[in-house]
């Protein structure tokens, strides 16, 4: 859980498309958007923060988004893939985590290893 964080990226309107695509099936939507940078999450309530500006020599992050089902991890991963992201791991249970952890993995435009999990 986290309240927000804040990512620098290299290309900001292909990170908004990449991160429209894969939060939309958890039910998370673009909530600002302006020349400082776009902001994500519930509705009216950005957590995820984008600001242009990232340089080669920045470091990747690891993002987890909680889903409420399998089905959601599934459509992130897809919608992953067709907006610039790189597979890092197809969707399914991880075993090594718990036997109920079903997740996806994705890398954004930028490197960052972006998750979808469900844990039912």
């Amino acid at each position: 859980m986290f309240d927000h964080i804040g990512l620098s990226v290299k290309d900001i309107d292909a990170s908004i498309r990449f991160y429209k695509a894969v939060l939309a099936p958890l039910g998370f939507e673009l909530c600002s958007h302006d020349d400082s940078g776009a902001g994500f999450g519930p509705p009216g309530e950005p957590s995820l923060w984008l600001y242009p500006g990232a340089t080669k020599s920045a470091r990747s992050t690891h993002l987890a988004f909680r889903s409420t089902t399998r089905e959601a991890v599934d459509r992130f991963h897809a919608a992953g893939i067709e907006h610039r992201g790189r597979d890092n791991g197809a969707p399914g249970v991880r075993i090594d985590y718990s036997p109920t952890y079903y997740a996806a993995f994705l890398l954004d435009p930028d490197g960052n290893n972006v998750e979808a999990v469900c844990t039912k």
